[in-house]
């Protein structure tokens, strides 16, 4: 089993700074890829950034390109999310996603969430 847990949330000033971590513990050698995921109040959860196994980020959102960097550090099992020129529209509850390496029995798991909260 693998278990991911968040921290790093708060509550900012628009064109602030925050930066988000994402801790594996468990079964960490079957994950693999992992992202972060955010769920604006009222909207579907969507994708912010993903990262592969090795660290190397593959996507970002657009609303998020330039302003935010996904990083990992395989020796913690930690996953970071840098947040720099915060915006009022980037409030919400950001999800740390994990998946285990593609095969029978691969699981997702995800983690409880931290809210993050924009004034402008």
């Amino acid at each position: 089993q693998v278990e991911v847990a968040e921290s790093g949330g708060g509550s900012v000033q628009a064109g602030e700074s925050l930066r988000l971590s994402c801790l594996v513990s468990g079964k960490t050698w079957t994950v693999g890829g992992m992202a972060w995921y955010r769920r604006e109040s009222g909207k579907e959860r969507e994708l912010v950034a993903r990262i592969t196994r090795g660290g190397v980020p593959r996507e970002y959102a657009d609303s998020v390109k330039g302003r935010f960097k996904i990083s990992r550090d395989n020796a913690k099992n930690t996953v970071y999310l840098q947040m720099t020129g915060l915006k009022s529209a980037d409030s919400g509850v950001y999800y740390c996603y994990a998946g285990d390496y593609p095969g029978p029995g691969s699981k997702d798991y995800w983690g409880q969430g931290t809210q993050v909260t924009v004034s402008s």
